[in-house]
């Protein structure tokens, strides 16, 4: 027989269940509304925190809710501050924003189940905004707790008897989503990737590279160690010194600032300047993360346009690739390189790249002076000059470094140049800039990326924000632009093997490196790995990946209509498969009602005719009526049965065994005399 044991009730389950459902679904809101704390104005994290404070309190106290009254003036309120922080209550952000308010406030309107519906889908609706700002996996992660969490306060706010477990009812949401789960991926997997809806994430903070650049701009760059590109080669990977990632290129300066020359011409799909590749060419594959630019980073040099799908490419012909909007989403591309090259044009002296702002920097400007009336450069040419220079830098005592200092003012170029000699590489190329141009050689800065992480990752090259770089191109009559880069010749180890310049690591980091930096090293591996796959099979999976799956299904030549017809069959095949289990299940008996049923049953056996409207423990006393004292142990188990459907410690499903132990108890009835 079971016996009834008075077990005591701690924590959740020493509350009333309207005060524990209230609180574990404030605590699924707050969980959903944590990751979006960076992109809230301050007044909305206070005042969601204090409205999801006093509803927990009220929820505690089983007091009564505020009036409607409040409720309008606080959304008013919200409203009004909204409009104050993003001057509109339209768009991403003041929409996001009043959607957390919203939220927070439909909580102090918990009177009915469909008040609490209300909330359950504004948290759906929640977890959804996360995924404009984030795809990463700890997003996702994240939302997935969110989801289970509203999932279950779901599942309880339709089990309105009783007072069923937590765990009870988070096992049957977790059964029931992971039953949607293949629909999710089918979808997933066939649905039509269309742009720009794909690309609405913005992941990352942004690159490194920028639409200007300024003195110490790229050393505040190298602090931040998150990943800007990964690259797969098709063959070997060439050399670190000749992985040149070319991004935006500057000609003008005004003193302070090298910005880009202006487009006088609409890009071109080629190069309209004269490229001559030599050596074998590069094929690669490039991962690019969100950088808000229209300059694509490509590895130097990438003659032919790359291939992206959905994102137009076009150049204006310095070896830079642009593409038609700012890139917000990650995309991907193949290319081919040729890192030998050189290029022109080789007769036309480029005079827009020989500017410098009278007035600035004229102890630089006597230097180069200086250098030209040596009698032994006199009658040099760009190279003999750029050599001369880039010597200068490796034997003059200059420092390469990530903390130089600030250099501003006027004649920021000359206190680098000739006092302190400390600098990063945004540093030493505008100074060698600077120098070429006031010895009458054309000379610009172009930014990019250099090197990337020696040891692939999952078939990846690793290029992180950290990586970004600075050098110099210089023009000679019949060559064209000559690369130089003047970190190589106070820095070497630099460019030749990739080292980089790294702050200090955080408290734990530095721990745990020091304890064992193999472990650490592992561990950012594994994560890479993981992050990348993430990346190339969900982020990036496209419509080719789709159309090379229907090749394998059997399709010769796919097309999305192909596509749509296999999402419309197995969506078809699924709604059948549903259909007849929903027919099947119809016919099924919830299992209380199944148990109540053999109890009656039961009962009838041994001359109680129960009726339909009777409860178990009616049932008990018309036991005790009828058999006094020798119905004892049936008269435990219909009130025991009664507890385990209707009490505080509901259960979903009947104790196994307990039928049978019910006919044994009701069976020995039948020798004993009715009174």
């Amino acid at each position: 027989m079971i016996e009834r044991r008075a077990v005591p009730r701690r924590g959740w389950q020493a509350l009333p269940r309207e005060a524990r459902d209230t609180l574990f679904l404030l605590g699924v809101i707050a969980w959903t509304i944590i990751p979006h704390l960076p992109h809230l104005p301050g007044w909305c994290i206070a005042l969601t925190s204090v409205v999801l404070l006093w509803r927990g309190q009220l929820a505690l106290r089983n007091a009564p809710l505020p009036g409607r009254w409040v409720l309008v003036a606080v959304l008013a309120l919200a409203a009004g501050l909204t409009v104050f922080s993003f001057r509109t209550l339209f768009g991403k952000e003041p929409g996001i924003t009043m959607a957390v308010v919203l939220m927070a406030l439909k909580t102090l309107e918990l009177r009915a189940r469909r008040d609490a519906f209300v909330v359950f889908f504004l948290g759906f609706f929640l977890v959804l905004t996360h995924f404009l700002y984030s795809q990463s996996i700890g997003v996702v992660a994240a939302m997935l707790v969110s989801v289970w969490g509203l999932l279950t306060a779901l599942v309880l706010a339709h089990m309105p008897v009783g007072q069923p477990s937590l765990k009870q009812a988070g096992l049957l949401a977790g059964r029931t989503a992971l039953l949607g789960a293949p629909i999710m991926a089918l979808l997933f997997v066939l649905f039509p990737r269309i742009g720009p809806l794909w690309g609405v994430p913005q992941d990352g903070a942004g690159t490194g590279l920028s639409n200007s650049m300024t003195m110490g701009s790229v050393a505040e760059v190298a602090l931040d160690d998150r990943i800007a590109l990964r690259l797969r080669f098709e063959e070997r990977a060439p050399p670190p010194e000749t992985l040149y990632l070319r991004g935006p290129v500057f000609t003008r300066f005004d003193g302070q600032t090298w910005t880009p020359a202006p487009m006088r011409f609409m890009p071109e799909p080629r190069m309209r300047v004269e490229l001559h590749e030599r050596g074998a060419p590069v094929r690669y594959e490039m991962t690019l993360e969100p950088q808000r630019l229209i300059s694509v980073p490509t590895l130097e040099a990438t003659a032919e346009r790359p291939s992206v799908e959905g994102l137009p490419i076009y150049t204006r012909g310095d070896l830079q690739w642009l593409s038609e909007r700012p890139v917000v989403e990650r995309i991907r591309l193949s290319a081919v390189a040729y890192p030998q090259f050189r290029y022109g044009p080789l007769t036309r002296e480029p005079r827009e790249d020989l500017d410098l702002p009278p007035g600035f920097n004229p102890r630089t400007l006597e230097w180069a002076a200086a250098l030209r009336r040596d009698p032994r450069f006199a009658n040099a040419d760009g190279p003999a000059l750029a050599r001369a220079v880039l010597a200068h830098i490796r034997t003059g005592g200059y420092t390469y470094t990530l903390a130089p200092g600030e250099y501003t003012g006027k004649d920021s170029i000359d206190d680098f140049w000739l006092d302190r000699k400390e600098g990063f590489c945004e540093h030493f190329a505008a100074a060698f800039v600077v120098v070429m141009r006031a010895l009458d050689v054309p000379a610009r800065v172009v930014t990019g990326y250099q090197g990337a992480e020696v040891l692939p990752v999952d078939g990846y090259y690793i290029v992180r924000q950290s990586a970004a770089h600075a050098w110099a191109e210089y023009w000679v009559a019949g060559v064209g632009w000559v690369r130089a880069d003047p970190t190589a010749a106070v820095a070497p180890e630099r460019i030749l093997r990739s080292v980089q310049l790294r702050p200090q690591p955080g408290f734990v980091a530095g721990a745990l490196a020091n304890v064992n930096p193999a472990l650490l090293a592992g561990l950012r591996d594994a994560w890479e790995t993981l992050n990348n796959r993430w990346n190339q099979w969900v982020l990036n999976y496209s419509r080719g990946q789709q159309l090379d799956l229907l090749k394998d299904l059997g399709f010769e030549a796919p097309s999305w209509q192909d596509i749509a017809m296999v999402l419309i069959a197995a969506l078809s095949s699924l709604a059948l498969v549903g259909a007849g289990w929903a027919w099947w299940d119809r016919h099924r008996l919830d299992p209380w009602a199944r148990q109540m049923q053999r109890l009656r049953t039961t009962l009838a056996a041994i001359g109680i005719e129960a009726r339909p409207h009777e409860s178990p423990r009616q049932l008990a006393q018309r036991v005790t009526e009828r058999y006094g004292s020798a119905g004892g142990p049936v008269v435990v188990l219909d009130e025991q049965f009664e507890v385990q459907r209707y009490g505080r410690a509901a259960i979903i499903r009947p104790q196994p065994g307990f039928t049978r132990e019910f006919v044994a108890a009701s069976l020995r009835l039948r020798t004993a005399t009715p009174r």
